[in-house]
Formats: structure tokens, C-alpha cells, sequence
């Protein structure tokens, strides 16, 4: 049995319901499709986990909708909050000291002592609202598969797993948020995502420390992560034989002529446009049926750097992923 699909204009009763059932909902926000459930209720978390295979230790985002909301669950300080203001609703995570009385479920976490927060735009924002309650919301897809942006694409891979799925088309942004951990006259880049690092260092008035540390400390970190079927090949200047090719801008690499399928993430160089386009465009050449997927170089500045960051990790050995379900 497949999942069904309602447009976001008729979803939202329908959407409530199976949200404070203790179910779960995939619904579209600005940056991909996620996979909803009450972060409050630990059934409804734990359905999460279940139908995406996902490992515990990978801790999810809480989704909000106010910062009065954000701030019943996370401690903020003068830094983030003004990250918050200026940002949000918005693709950007705060990774903040949990409060002490939070009623948010330890399965969110993963047992850490932080959370990670967003305030999404649109049918996401306004669900919330409805519901009263943060919502945890990973990527509707399978663990380490690519992420979706669109409503079929759920349905290709979730479709059986789950009974709703809210269709608002494609998302705007394309990318996951950027994760950002704000600690003491510090803020360090977890994750880089729909807004680039240089936005948040010019809005905070310091850099932004790369490298995550030790551990898992929020979503997006593990070595191999949305992945196509297909194995992926980095800054390919040439295509061999069967392979696709997932191009970039207007030259293109030696013998793309003979490629089993081609897609270009942007014909002019524009990493907002390749950004939008990046997992609908895998998605596809992973149907086309060849054995890898050669990708041309893209540029690390701005957007590049999260659009680099999810191919070097949909490249990274399979052996990294979680086993199915």
C-alpha cells in the first residue's frame, strides 16, 4: 500500500490528526521533504527512526514555530538569538544547550545535552503552530539516501512505510539547513547548508570554525550520506563508459557525448539554481541505470560549499552507510 497525497491546500486537518495519533507525516518545507513526527512523544520519534533506518545515534532537528517556542527547548544567548532574528524562518539549525525541563523526547537528542533547532517556512511553520509542539522532521527518505525534493520522490522511497504525504511541488532551496553550534564567543559550522557560511559570519561578526570534533553531534555528519544507488565520481574532467554525467556550467567534461544520461545542475555557473536542482538531478541519473555517476567540478565558494559537502559524502565508501532495514 502506498502513502497518500494530499496537496498542502486540503492536508492540514488530515496532517493533524495523524500527528497527535502518535504517527508520523512527510510534509515539504523550504529545504527538502521531511519525515514529521511530535518531538514531544517518544512512539512518534521512534517511527521515525523505524521507517527511515536510521541509526539512533544520529540525533534529529526540532522543528518550531516562533522563537517563543524555540526557547522553551533550547538556552539561548545574545549570539544566537540574534542568528535566530536574522535568520529564521529560514534553512538555517542552531545547535543550542537543551533546557533542563524540556518536554522535548531523549530519542531527539540521541543523548546529547544540546538540540538542534529550526523554524521552517510555509505548511511546516503553520502545522507547527497548529499542533502546539516542536516537530522532529529528518529528510523523508531511507537513511543515507538521497534526500527528497518533491512529493513523489517520498513516495518512490517512503511510499510504503508511511500513510501521508503533504505535496507543496518542489522545494525552493534544494539543501538541506546549514547546522551551526553556538558556544561560548564561538560558533563552529557543523553542517553547510541553504544559507552560506559567509551570511552567518557577516550577521554574527566573527568566522565560523570548520570541523565537527568528536562524535556525531548533529544530523548531516556521518562520512556516507545521501547516496544514489550508483557509485559517484568527483571533479570528473572526463566520462567513461557507462556513466552519467551530472554537469556544471557551460563547458563540459571529455566524452560527455557518450554519457548514459546527462543532467546540468546549472547551464550558467548559478550555484543557487545548482543547489535547487542537486538530489532531483541524482535521483535521476541514478534511474538512468548506470554504474556511476561522474561529476563535474563545482565551485566551493558560497553555495558550493554545501552543494560539495553532500557529493563528497554521496562519494564516500558504501561500507559507511547503515544496513537496511
Amino acid at each position: 500500500m502506498k502513502a497518500e497525497i494530499l496537496p498542502a491546500s486540503e492536508a492540514m486537518e488530515r496532517a493533524l490528526a495523524l500527528l497527535r495519533a502518535g504517527d508520523v507525516v512527510a510534509i515539504p518545507t523550504e529545504t527538502v521533504y521531511g519525515l514529521a513526527g511530535d518531538a514531544t512523544n517518544g512512539l512518534a520519534v521512534a517511527k521515525i527512526f523505524e521507517a527511515k533506518g536510521r541509526p539512533r545515534f544520529n540525533p534529529l532537528i526540532a522543528h518550531v514555530a516562533s522563537l517563543e517556542m524555540a526557547q522553551r527547548v533550547g538556552r539561548f544567548d545574545p549570539l544566537s538569538r540574534k542568528l535566530a532574528e536574522t535568520f529564521w524562518p529560514g534553512p538555517l539549525t542552531l545547535v543550542l544547550p537543551l533546557q533542563p525541563d524540556t518536554d522535548i523526547h531523549p530519542l531527539v537528542t540521541a543523548g546529547l545535552d544540546t538540540i538542534a533547532l529550526r523554524m521552517p517556512r510555509g505548511f511546516g511553520a503553520a502545522l507547527i503552530g497548529r499542533l502546539g509542539r516542536p516537530l522532529a522532521a529528518p529528510s523523508a527518505n531511507s537513511s543515507g539516501r538521497i534526500s527528497p525534493t518533491s512529493a513523489q520522490a517520498v513516495q518512490s522511497d517512503l511510499g510504503g512505510k508511511i500513510r501521508l504525504i503533504v505535496d507543496a511541488g518542489s522545494t525552493a532551496v534544494g539543501l538541506e539547513s546549514t547546522i551551526v553550534k553556538v558556544g561560548q564567543d564561538s560558533l563552529r559550522l557543523l553542517r553547510p547548508g541553504g544559507v552560506p557560511a559567509g551570511e552567518i559570519e557577516a550577521a554574527a561578526g566573527m568566522p565560523l570554525e570548520r570541523g565537527g570534533g568528536d562524535g556525531i553531534q548533529a544530523p548531516g555528519m556521518m562520512a556516507s550520506h545521501y547516496a544514489p544507488g550508483a557509485a559517484v565520481r568527483l571533479n570528473a574532467r572526463s566520462v567513461g563508459k557507462g556513466e552519467a554525467l551530472l554537469a556544471f556550467g557551460p563547458d563540459r567534461a571529455k566524452g560527455w557525448e557518450e554519457a548514459v544520461a546527462i543532467r546540468n545542475l546549472s547551464p550558467a555557473g548559478d550555484l543557487r539554481e545548482a543547489a535547487a536542482n542537486l538530489f532531483s538531478f541524482l535521483r535521476e541519473l541514478d534511474d538512468s541505470g548506470a554504474s556511476s555517476i561522474a561529476v563535474e567540478p563545482v565551485p566551493v565558494d558560497g553555495l558550493g560549499e554545501a552543494i560539495n559537502d553532500r557529493l563528497t559524502r554521496a562519494a564516500a565508501p558504501r561500507d559507511k552507510l547503515p544496513a537496511p532495514d
